[in-house]
């Protein structure tokens, strides 16, 4: 997944918007104000997602790629790493996740 592919799946969800409100490198998506997803666009290394407490530590079990969310509450919050060759299925559905969570919806 690159950068591009990114921003539009996260733009797709609906309702969602994106904005720049930390600096002009940090790029946020938010549902009804509240952040689900963000990257940092200069370097698209990584991207942080929200993530059920009990997943996120099975997710970074599971996979070398997935971190504690850098800069984020280290419980709620994955960094999903862009270079670990993890398919886009699984990063979709981890974002589409994030989204679900932020709005309450399964």
């Amino acid at each position: 997944m690159n950068i591009e592919d990114f921003r539009t799946y996260c733009l797709s969800l609906g309702n969602v918007t994106e904005s720049f409100p930390f600096d002009e490198k940090t790029l946020v998506f938010k549902v009804n104000k509240k952040i689900f997803a963000l990257t940092n666009i200069d370097e698209f290394l990584f991207f942080n997602v929200k993530c059920n407490p009990e997943q996120a530590i099975v997710l970074r079990e599971e996979y070398k790629g997935v971190n504690p969310g850098y800069h984020m509450n280290k419980k709620h919050w994955n960094s999903i790493s862009t270079l670990d060759n993890i398919n886009t299925k699984d990063l979709k559905k981890w974002i589409k996740d994030s989204f679900n969570l932020v709005t309450k919806r399964n």
